[in-house]
């Protein structure tokens, strides 16, 4: 939310809402921005009564965010999906608040599909996307990412992990969380991985002790050409772009950090309920972007999949430059013009 002010154009108040201990909440805590948190619950393949006890949950949360906007005054709502999103949602409309919500994937979870209605626009990072809109409801903006992502480079990136700047470089990445069965994976072949190429690999802090573990029984030469973090933050985007490829999950994220980067991916889309990932994935596939390698088969094809690409340079050239056409450098600030054009609308 931005507070509705009689402000100088740059000065903008925030109020974050969000799960309580997420994420979300330390980072805005960080950056100085007002944090409270309300009540939500998971509904997508859970049983029937832990679903109703979460619409429930939702249900009760929206007059707390009608009292907390209020309060506030915000001159505009801004959500990015999720189950947290849906009664700020509610609220915001009962309010008469004007509201984006942004869809980072490809296509919307039930959290969007439920609450679009009532949003005045939704965001959508590529055009593909506002098919599941009515007509004029969605507006492409891109996926923002950080400038970091867009000022880094390969070879600082290397120097600054102390890695071999001639030598296949491979990234590993769960996201924030980490990803167990990459990580299962990366660790069962983990003597030829280190032989094909220098790893960097973001396990998740859940993980990282145990593929510490498994990474301190190589042999020396093989060892040092391991880095393992439980978590990256600033450094996250050196972590990247130090990588001839990446194998990860298929988030969001991968829509817009590793096209900044210009990161060729093998994608591994989680077997959730819904398959999610499975959009974005394959859009990133039919670009020529990434190659996408099913959860179950990880264990038996990363080998000679990460082997094969390595053995053909012309293929991850062809991917990195497919990759680097999708990225949008200006997301963030159409984003921040569709928020402005609404509260200035509305006052």
């Amino acid at each position: 939310m931005r507070k509705r002010a009689a402000l100088p154009a740059h000065e903008n108040n925030f109020l974050y809402l969000g799960r309580r201990d997420s994420p979300e909440e330390k980072l805005a805590r960080q950056a100085g921005i007002e944090f409270v948190a309300i009540e939500t619950g998971q509904i997508r393949g859970k049983a029937p009564w832990v679903a109703a006890a979460s619409v429930w949950k939702m249900a009760r949360s929206v007059g707390a965010v009608r009292a907390l906007i209020r309060r506030f005054q915000p001159a505009a709502i801004f959500v990015t999906g999720g189950y947290v999103s849906a009664p700020v949602v509610w609220a915001g409309a009962a309010e008469k608040i004007p509201s984006v919500i942004y869809l980072p994937d490809l296509e919307p979870g039930w959290a969007i599909r439920a609450t679009a209605r009532w949003a005045t626009r939704v965001a959508v990072s590529f055009p593909q996307a506002a098919q599941h809109f009515a007509p004029g409801k969605a507006v492409v903006t891109g996926y923002p990412v950080r400038a970091a992502f867009f000022q880094t480079d390969p070879v600082r990136a290397r120097q600054h992990w102390q890695l071999d700047p001639h030598a296949p470089t491979l990234a590993i990445f769960g996201g924030s969380s980490g990803a167990h069965h990459i990580n299962q994976a990366a660790v069962e072949n983990l003597a030829v991985l280190t032989q094909v190429a220098q790893v960097i690999h973001l396990t998740g802090r859940a993980d990282e002790a145990w593929v510490n573990h498994a990474v301190a029984q190589l042999p020396t030469a093989l060892r040092a050409r391991v880095r393992v973090f439980g978590y990256l933050d600033d450094d996250l985007p050196q972590a990247l772009a130090a990588a001839d490829l990446v194998i990860a999950r298929a988030g969001a994220a991968t829509l817009g950090e590793f096209p900044a980067l210009g990161v060729p991916a093998l994608l591994v889309p989680g077997p959730f309920a819904g398959k999610f990932q499975e959009p974005n994935a394959n859009f990133l596939v039919a670009r020529g972007a990434a190659l996408k390698i099913n959860d179950a088969d990880l264990g038996r094809d990363m080998i000679p999949t990460i082997q094969k690409l390595f053995d053909t340079p012309d293929t991850l050239t062809a991917m990195r430059v497919a990759m680097r056409a999708l990225a949008q450098p200006h997301a963030a600030e159409a984003l921040a013009a569709l928020l402005q054009s609404l509260g200035e609308a509305r006052q």
